[in-house]
């Protein structure tokens, strides 16, 4: 067994189980009757407090977080919350099983496969300049660029920090990129994808992402917009067809994606194709950071969130305008029904 069935949002006191999940902590501790496992169990949905009684966690003589294992026992209350009571364990190894990372984290709505599948779209529709579209085709097949961004975080605490988060972005910063540059015709807008798609490459490498999500020493020591040109790099000098004014600006855009010094922008953006993809990239940051939020006040009797840090503001859910063709559509169902005839 190595697919999950149960989730910890629906464990009930009473409820035997026995599924996979993903060990965020394990401690040993000591109780008169021996020492104990104390473990917090987690999957996508959540984490649940697991234990491990003596004689059977004499057993186990390294539990790790990080692990995977498969957890049978029987669901229990402590102080009002799920507790697991561990009767069988067993540690799996995640390369020999098939295991869906995104039942174990939280991860993006959208699977990663189709964003992935979306940006190629993209390229094939807006790259009309053939040395471009196989630039960007050659980065986003590569094995390894590939591999990671499929479960690359987009950030390591405040917006798209969560599997298939680095994609959302790109892909969102991409969909924004193009509706802009619709507005602006003498825009280059084949640029403008091509930095939009690859703008936070370099957050592949510059995060561990899994349960921790940590800065790697290379993400610390350089940071992703250095990485994201250093893996660009061989990739350009190879397109031997682009012109090396178009790169030079490509690369523009991907330095001065953040905008301002202050903000880790080694330089400003000084091309109108620079500042449509820093303020996309901005928009699409701020809008997921403030939508998670709002999200939290859902079953709350308050409009208000806490005191947000990195908005530097409280935010505020307000009441949402009335949809007209819902209400036409709902008076339109109503009013069928009216008509039809009573059975008797």
């Amino acid at each position: 067994m190595s697919q999950k069935t149960i989730y910890i949002k629906d464990l009930i006191n009473g409820l035997r189980i026995r599924d996979v999940f993903l060990i965020a902590d394990a401690q040993v501790r000591e109780s008169k009757n021996g020492p104990f496992w104390n473990l917090r169990l987690q999957d996508y949905s959540g984490s649940v407090e697991a234990k491990i009684w003596s004689p059977l966690s004499q057993a186990f003589t390294s539990l790790e977080t990080g692990m995977f294992v498969i957890a049978g026992g029987m669901i229990g209350s402590f102080r009002d919350q799920p507790q697991l009571t561990i009767e069988q364990l067993e540690i799996l190894d995640p390369d020999q099983c098939e295991l869906e990372i995104s039942d174990f984290l939280p991860s993006s709505h959208q699977k990663p496969e189709e964003m992935m599948q979306e940006l190629e779209y993209m390229v094939a529709e807006h790259m009309v300049h053939p040395p471009w579209k196989k630039f960007c085709r050659k980065v986003l097949n590569d094995d390894e660029i590939h591999k990671r961004l499929l479960c690359a975080t987009g950030a390591k605490t405040v917006h798209h920090a969560y599997v298939g988060g680095l994609l959302e972005h790109t892909l969102s910063v991409a969909k924004l990129c193009m509706s802009i540059c619709d507005n602006y015709p003498h825009i280059d807008r084949q640029v403008v994808l091509a930095a939009a798609i690859f703008h936070d490459l370099g957050k592949a490498w510059e995060l561990t992402g899994g349960l921790k999500n940590d800065y790697t020493d290379e993400g610390r020591l350089l940071g992703h917009i250095h990485i994201g040109v250093e893996v660009l790099e061989p990739f350009l000098q190879k397109s031997k067809d682009l012109d090396e004014k178009l790169k030079l600006h490509f690369k523009h855009l991907i330095l001065s994606h953040h905008g301002e010094y202050e903000f880790g922008a080694p330089k400003r953006p000084k091309t109108p194709e620079a500042f449509i993809l820093h303020f996309a990239d901005n928009i699409d940051a701020k809008m997921n950071t403030i939508f998670a939020e709002l999200d939290k006040l859902d079953g709350t009797d308050s409009n208000w969130t806490p005191y947000q840090r990195f908005l530097d503001r409280y935010l505020y859910k307000s009441e949402k305008s009335p949809n007209e063709n819902n209400i036409k559509s709902d008076k339109k169902k109503s009013e069928a029904q009216c008509s039809l005839p009573l059975k008797v």
